[in-house]
Order: C-alpha cells, then structure tokens, then sequence
C-alpha cells in the first residue's frame, strides 16, 4: 500500500517541479509589460525639432569704392549749387538789362519787338516738337523768356521785349543745332543728350573712339588738359567735340569738368 502511495505522487512532484523548491509556492507571475525594467525597455526617440538658422547678408564693402562714391556725390551737389546760382545771377542779369532798356527808352519799335516775337515762337515750338524730355531745360527756359517778352511789350518797353525774345530764339536754335549734330552724326542706340552742352578737360593722355567701345577705331590721341565739349552720352561713354572739330567719344574716367 505504500509503494502506491509513492507511484501516486510522483507524477505530483514532477509537476511541481516547475515551481521552486516543490514547496508548494506558486511561481511569481511574469511582469507586466509596462512593468518592466527601464533598462530593458525600448528607447523610444522624439522626432528632432528642425532648426531654421538665419544668415545674414554680410555686406562687403569697400573703402575705396564708398569714399569715391561719396566724393561723386559732393561733387554734384557743389555743381549743382554752382548751376542754380548761375541761372540766379543769369535770370537777374536780364531783367537789369530789361529795365534799363525801359529806362532809357531805346529805339526799338514796337514792329520790331513784335516780329522778333513771332520768330522766337516759331523757334520755342520747333524746339519742343522734336526735343522731347532730353531737352526740357533749354525749352523751359526759351518760354520763359518769351513769356516774359511779351509782358514787357505789353508795357511798352519794345527794346526789354525785343531783347528777350532774341535771347528766347537764340537758346532754341542752339537746343536744335545740337540735336542735329547728334543726328547727323548717327545717334547711338540708348545716347542720352545733355540739358546743356557741358566743358570738359581731359585729366590723362587718352584716346578719342568713333564709338562708345574699347574696341572701337581711334580718332585721335589726346594729351592731358585739352578741352573737350560734351554733348551726350551712352553709360560711361561721353560723345565729345574739341577745338579742332574733331568729335568722337571718350570714356567718362578719363576727363573732368574744365577748372576742376
């Protein structure tokens, strides 16, 4: 009976083997998933954030370049200055000669200032039918001229009134005279005439071109100082005339204004 007993619980044993020791002690069960050690869990990475770095512009200047261009620009304004009080000083000029006509009572007849009149208009019209925006200064000025012709032959001062109409016909015929030469001459594709024909000096020994180009044929070799009289320019390219009668072009670096 008691060899049974045994054969009955051995089955009983060996099943408990699986639990320590056969103590009768359940197996402690196996951890939850979220209860796992944290060395043993996955690591888990958040995106990384996307950086937005700003660079910038970093100006590179040079010295030279800006004190040049600071140099040009006082330049100008000092012309500029110079261009208003001349046309002050010009302007007031007339009018003293004006009065003193009015004063003295010249011998002009109102036939004459009258007819001097009519040609001025004629010439301030023609400027302005072909002169466009390039030689507005040179028609400014011509009107007002002839607009102040008239207001003094309406006052009876027949020389004031000739006077001023004769100087109003002059700067419209030397306007015309100029844009002519540029067209005779073949105007360039971009030339831009100046208000007002400008004196210039040549500053280095320096070539006079057919055309606004390095490459172009050379019309003469000028030495340091001669004068030169632009009348236009396309970009750096001034067209130019001496006192021979040469005409041709010269680059801008290589000149400045006479006296200066």
């Amino acid at each position: 009976m008691r060899r049974r007993t045994l054969w009955l619980s051995l089955p009983l044993c060996l099943s408990a083997s699986l639990l320590p020791a056969c103590g009768g002690k359940s197996a402690p069960p196996d951890p939850a998933p979220d209860a796992r050690p944290i060395e043993a869990m996955d690591t888990l990475r958040a995106p990384e954030p996307v950086v937005i770095t700003r660079v910038d512009t970093v100006r590179v200047t040079d010295p030279a370049l800006e004190a040049r261009a600071a140099r040009l620009e006082l330049d100008l304004a000092e012309r500029e200055a110079e261009l208003e009080e001349m046309e002050s000083r010009l302007a007031e000029t007339r009018l003293e000669v004006v009065r003193t006509m009015a004063k003295l009572q010249t011998v002009a007849t109102r036939a004459e200032a009258a007819s001097a009149m009519a040609e001025a208009e004629i010439a301030v019209s023609g400027l302005k039918a072909v002169g466009g925006t390039e030689l507005r200064g040179a028609v400014a000025e011509s009107q007002q001229m002839l607009a102040q012709s008239s207001q003094e032959f309406s006052r009876q001062n027949h020389g004031g009134a000739l006077y001023l109409a004769t100087q109003a016909k002059n700067v419209a015929t030397a306007g015309r005279a100029r844009l002519a030469g540029v067209e005779r001459a073949g105007r360039r594709q971009g030339e831009v005439l100046f208000a007002a024909p400008v004196r210039l000096e040549v500053t280095s020994r320096a070539n006079l071109r057919d055309a606004p180009s390095t490459g172009a044929r050379v019309v003469a070799t000028l030495e340091k100082g001669a004068p030169l009289t632009a009348t236009s320019h396309v970009g750096d390219w001034l067209r130019v005339s001496d006192g021979s009668g040469r005409e041709g072009w010269i680059f801008q670096e290589l000149v400045s204004r006479s006296g200066r």
